[in-house]
């Protein structure tokens, strides 16, 4: 055991995480090859094409140090503030961290709460400065940075390039050096921390695990605490590029188990295995509960694929913990489910892969996140979703969850980044000077406002520099209303949302602009309208399409042509009244985007 190594790596995002991991397994010789390729970890078509880890990928290296043989399982994590959930599971399942900061950009917010996160948990942190080639580096302002950041010594920061491979030898070493061997028992009773878990179509569910105290071997009966489910072992073994079976794995090790589980309910991440015959006391603490930040409608196409989404739901689940879903109906779209995520590039993701990995076309509606409604009775409701709120006239107060933001920017952009958060009703926490030129602003603000398109904004205004991160700060009472889209009088529900009072008036007419753009003319006219309760702020007209029926009398009598257009005049009168207003999907997800 004392030659196990158990490592990840945490970053900001696009500091080059991947790409080092890419050096660390090439000159471990664990990929050679035809095999090796850029991103070798990122596996899903998605991460390549974005650039950016979605899923943590764990595998296991051999490096020989001093004529002994390590054991190095490494851990490659995503950097961007809607997976942070993946991080903290690596995290968990770790000694050690590689702490990289890219020496162009110097430290950023993610950066600094992926720091907070392995500190907790005891991590031996190694500093790595990346990209050190680039000829915008700035090598000795962000080791300063670090220094600052870490109260750690210069000689302790490493230099590196994942694209030279520079250094890539110094972290080996400092990995075997640094960080402590995993600390258990392989004689006592077994306790293995499940952290991640994939769904594999012909062999169920497989789990990966770290083994704390104990050894497992091939064939074992073994139980899963939190769900009490008993399964035999079939077969376990280690995570190379392809996972390899093994015999029996002890204390310390980082692998996979196969038990031909069927369904995704009976695997939990952050559970614990153990053996039927001796299992251990307790439960090993899992990570934090996963708390969902947006909530959206997510409904198939046709309804009859109601059951196959479900299905799809929850094999997506399995890949990623993060995502928390029940079903709900609506009435425009019928049955679906109200998912949970963790932010806008989460929600994106998830209905890519819904797309792409099980053929699933789906509606998502407006997203919004959850707020408390105390009524006169003194009742409080969760509200998830606008359709569920009660009666105006029932509505005591409404409260709604508040972040406190972490934004980090050179002094350059001070100005447009507070116009942006005092136009999301943000309030001012503090503003630091980080180090030179640098500043970190905290900020209390309504994450309803952050929800649509606040870190997209954010990016534009700063050229990409500035850095953002959140957590949550409890609620607050906040003016808040309901607001309705009619199309020719009927409510559109996938389309209502809760906002504040100041801002309806504004969304509810670029609403309106918007979908009149959206929504194809049809034989009548369609009203489009905003409204607050009864009272409507806002509408737009889609003009109806008319065919030319007096096309066929030339000349003659004009009493002719009259009757033809009276006539066509009733049968649209007869139309309109049974007249229904098709929305395009395009519609449900513009509106989102509304600048």
């Amino acid at each position: 055991m004392k030659n196990i190594r158990n490592f990840c790596i945490i970053a900001h995002i696009d500091h080059g995480k991947s790409t080092l991991a890419d050096r660390l397994l090439e000159y471990t010789k664990t990929v050679t090859g035809k095999d090796l390729q850029d991103q070798v970890l990122d596996d899903m078509d998605l991460e390549r094409e974005r650039g950016i880890t979605i899923k943590s990928h764990a595998i296991q290296m051999d490096y020989m140090y001093q004529g002994e043989k390590y054991t190095l399982n490494l851990i490659d994590t995503p950097g961007h503030v809607d997976f942070s959930y993946e991080v903290s599971r690596s995290i968990a399942a770790c000694e050690g961290a590689l702490l990289i900061v890219d020496a162009s950009q110097g430290i950023q917010a993610q950066t600094i709460s992926n720091l907070y996160m392995a500190l907790e948990h005891d991590l031996e942190i190694i500093p790595v400065m990346n990209k050190i080639d680039l000829p915008g580096a700035m090598p000795d302002e962000v080791e300063d940075q670090i220094v600052d950041l870490l109260g750690c010594k210069r000689e302790d920061i490493i230099r590196a390039s994942g694209k030279t491979g520079e250094g890539v030898f110094d972290i080996l070493n400092a990995i075997v050096e640094r960080i402590k061997p995993p600390v258990g028992d392989p004689e006592a009773p077994l306790q293995c921390l499940i952290f991640d878990s994939v769904f594999n179509p012909f062999r169920g569910i497989i789990a990966y695990f770290k083994i704390v105290n104990g050894t497992i071997n091939s064939g074992d009966l073994v139980k899963f605490v939190a769900t009490e489910k008993e399964y035999l072992a079939d077969e376990i073994g280690i995570l190379r590029l392809d996972m390899s079976p093994k015999k029996s794995l002890s204390a310390g090790n980082v692998g996979y188990i196969i038990s031909g589980i069927k369904t995704s309910k009976e695997v939990k991440v952050g559970d614990t295995i153990t053996h039927v015959n001796r299992p251990c006391e307790k439960a090993i603490d899992g990570f934090e509960e996963v708390k969902p930040m947006v909530f959206a409608g997510v409904y198939p196409i046709e309804t009859e694929d109601f059951e196959d989404l479900r299905a799809s739901i929850e094999k997506l689940q399995l890949n990623d913990a993060s995502l928390t879903f029940q079903p709900e109906s609506s009435l425009a779209l019928g049955f679906g489910f109200r998912c949970g995520f963790l932010g806008m590039l989460h929600m994106e993701i998830i209905q890519e892969r819904l797309d792409r990995e099980f053929n699933m076309d789906v509606i998502t509606t407006v997203p919004n996140v959850r707020y408390n409604v105390y009524t006169k009775k003194g009742e409080m409701i969760e509200v998830h979703n606008p359709s569920g709120l009660p009666d105006l006239t029932l509505i005591d107060r409404i409260e709604e969850p508040y972040i406190r933001a972490s934004v980090i920017t050179s002094a350059d952009y001070i100005g447009p980044i507070m116009t942006l958060c005092l136009g999301k009703r943000g309030e001012l926490v503090r503003q630091d000077y980080v180090s030179g030129n640098r500043v970190e602003l905290v900020y209390d603000m309504p994450l309803g406002e952050i929800v649509f398109d606040f870190y997209d904004k954010l990016k534009s205004i700063s050229k990409g520099y500035a850095s953002f991160d959140y957590h949550p700060h409890g609620m607050r009472e906040s003016k808040l209303i309901k607001l309705d889209v009619l199309l020719n009088g009927e409510a559109v529900d996938a389309l209502s949302t809760l906002t504040h009072i100041d801002n309806a008036y504004t969304l509810g007419k670029r609403m309106c602009e918007k979908l009149k753009e959206l929504i194809p003319r049809q034989q009548f006219d369609v009203a489009i309208q905003a409204a607050i309760g009864t009272k409507v702020i806002s509408r737009e007209t889609v003009k109806a399409v008319r065919k030319d029926v007096t096309a066929k009398c030339y000349g003659g009598d004009i009493s002719r042509k009259r009757k033809l257009l009276e006539k066509q005049k009733r049968g649209k009168k007869r139309m309109k009244q049974i007249g229904t207003v098709e929305v395009p999907q395009k519609a449900f997800l513009e509106v989102l985007k509304l600048d």
